[in-house]
């Protein structure tokens, strides 16, 4: 962000977690709060004026959700990057904030690290998804119900150069819904290390984000064989 703090924009209708949320990331100095809002119009409304990098939005708001007002801030302030929280994971959620191209979604039972990780790699121009949804959503897909697709995804065949073991171990975790800690646990690796493979894969794989690379791994049968310790 050019050294300058990544201006946030943060909205919730519940005042106690209001301002839990954007106490948590305006204790960061590389973080700045720039609003805090309790309904979706009112977040589209702040993003525009404040010029934001990331809006955090709770999906489910009285006056107008989290789902609404990303939509509109997808058409209003497109370079605004997106980060959906919620209490639940439902897939039809999950698949709607997907659609509309929102860069992040958490449930809200994350720790307070994870949200200001979120944030942190949004701006940046990654992509986050809690393993929580991962887990939803492959569920659905296991039982034939889900209809995330992962458009443009290049097939087991068409890969211009096969998966390497480490990658199929870093694969294979993400299909079973790990988060990043997990992985480096079971690999002996860093965390950072496991980050890496994980943007390697997604671009290697034109997979959106680590759902996509679950359901890649489920339809492809191309899971990573058990893990191997170190490197």
């Amino acid at each position: 962000m050019d050294g300058r703090p990544v201006k946030v924009v943060v909205a919730d209708d519940q005042p106690l977690i209001l301002t839990a949320l954007s106490g948590i990331l305006e204790a960061q100095p590389d973080l700045d709060v720039v609003d805090q809002v309790s309904s979706g119009p009112a977040a589209v409304a702040a993003v525009e004026s404040h010029d934001a990098d990331v809006a955090v939005l709770d999906v489910v708001m009285a006056g107008g959700n989290g789902l609404e007002a990303a939509a509109e801030i997808r058409e209003t302030s497109p370079r605004t990057r997106i980060l959906l929280l919620t209490s639940y994971g439902e897939e039809d959620v999950v698949r709607e904030a997907m659609d509309i191209g929102a860069q992040g979604f958490l449930v809200k039972g994350c720790s307070a690290e994870d949200l200001v990780d979120a944030v942190r790699r949004i701006a940046a121009g990654g992509a986050v998804l809690s393993p929580d949804v991962t887990g939803y959503v492959l569920d659905g897909y296991r039982r034939g119900t889900s209809s995330v697709s992962i458009p443009g995804a290049v097939p087991p065949e068409d890969l211009d150069a096969p998966l390497t073991a480490r990658e199929r171990d870093v694969l294979g975790a993400v299909a079973r819904a790990r988060t990043n800690a997990e992985i480096a646990d079971e690999l002996v690796v860093a965390e950072s290390t496991v980050k890496t493979y994980i943007s390697r894969l997604i671009s290697k794989l034109k997979a959106r984000d680590r759902v996509g690379l679950a359901v890649w791994a489920h339809e492809s049968g191309y899971l990573g064989d058990a893990p191997r310790r170190g490197r």
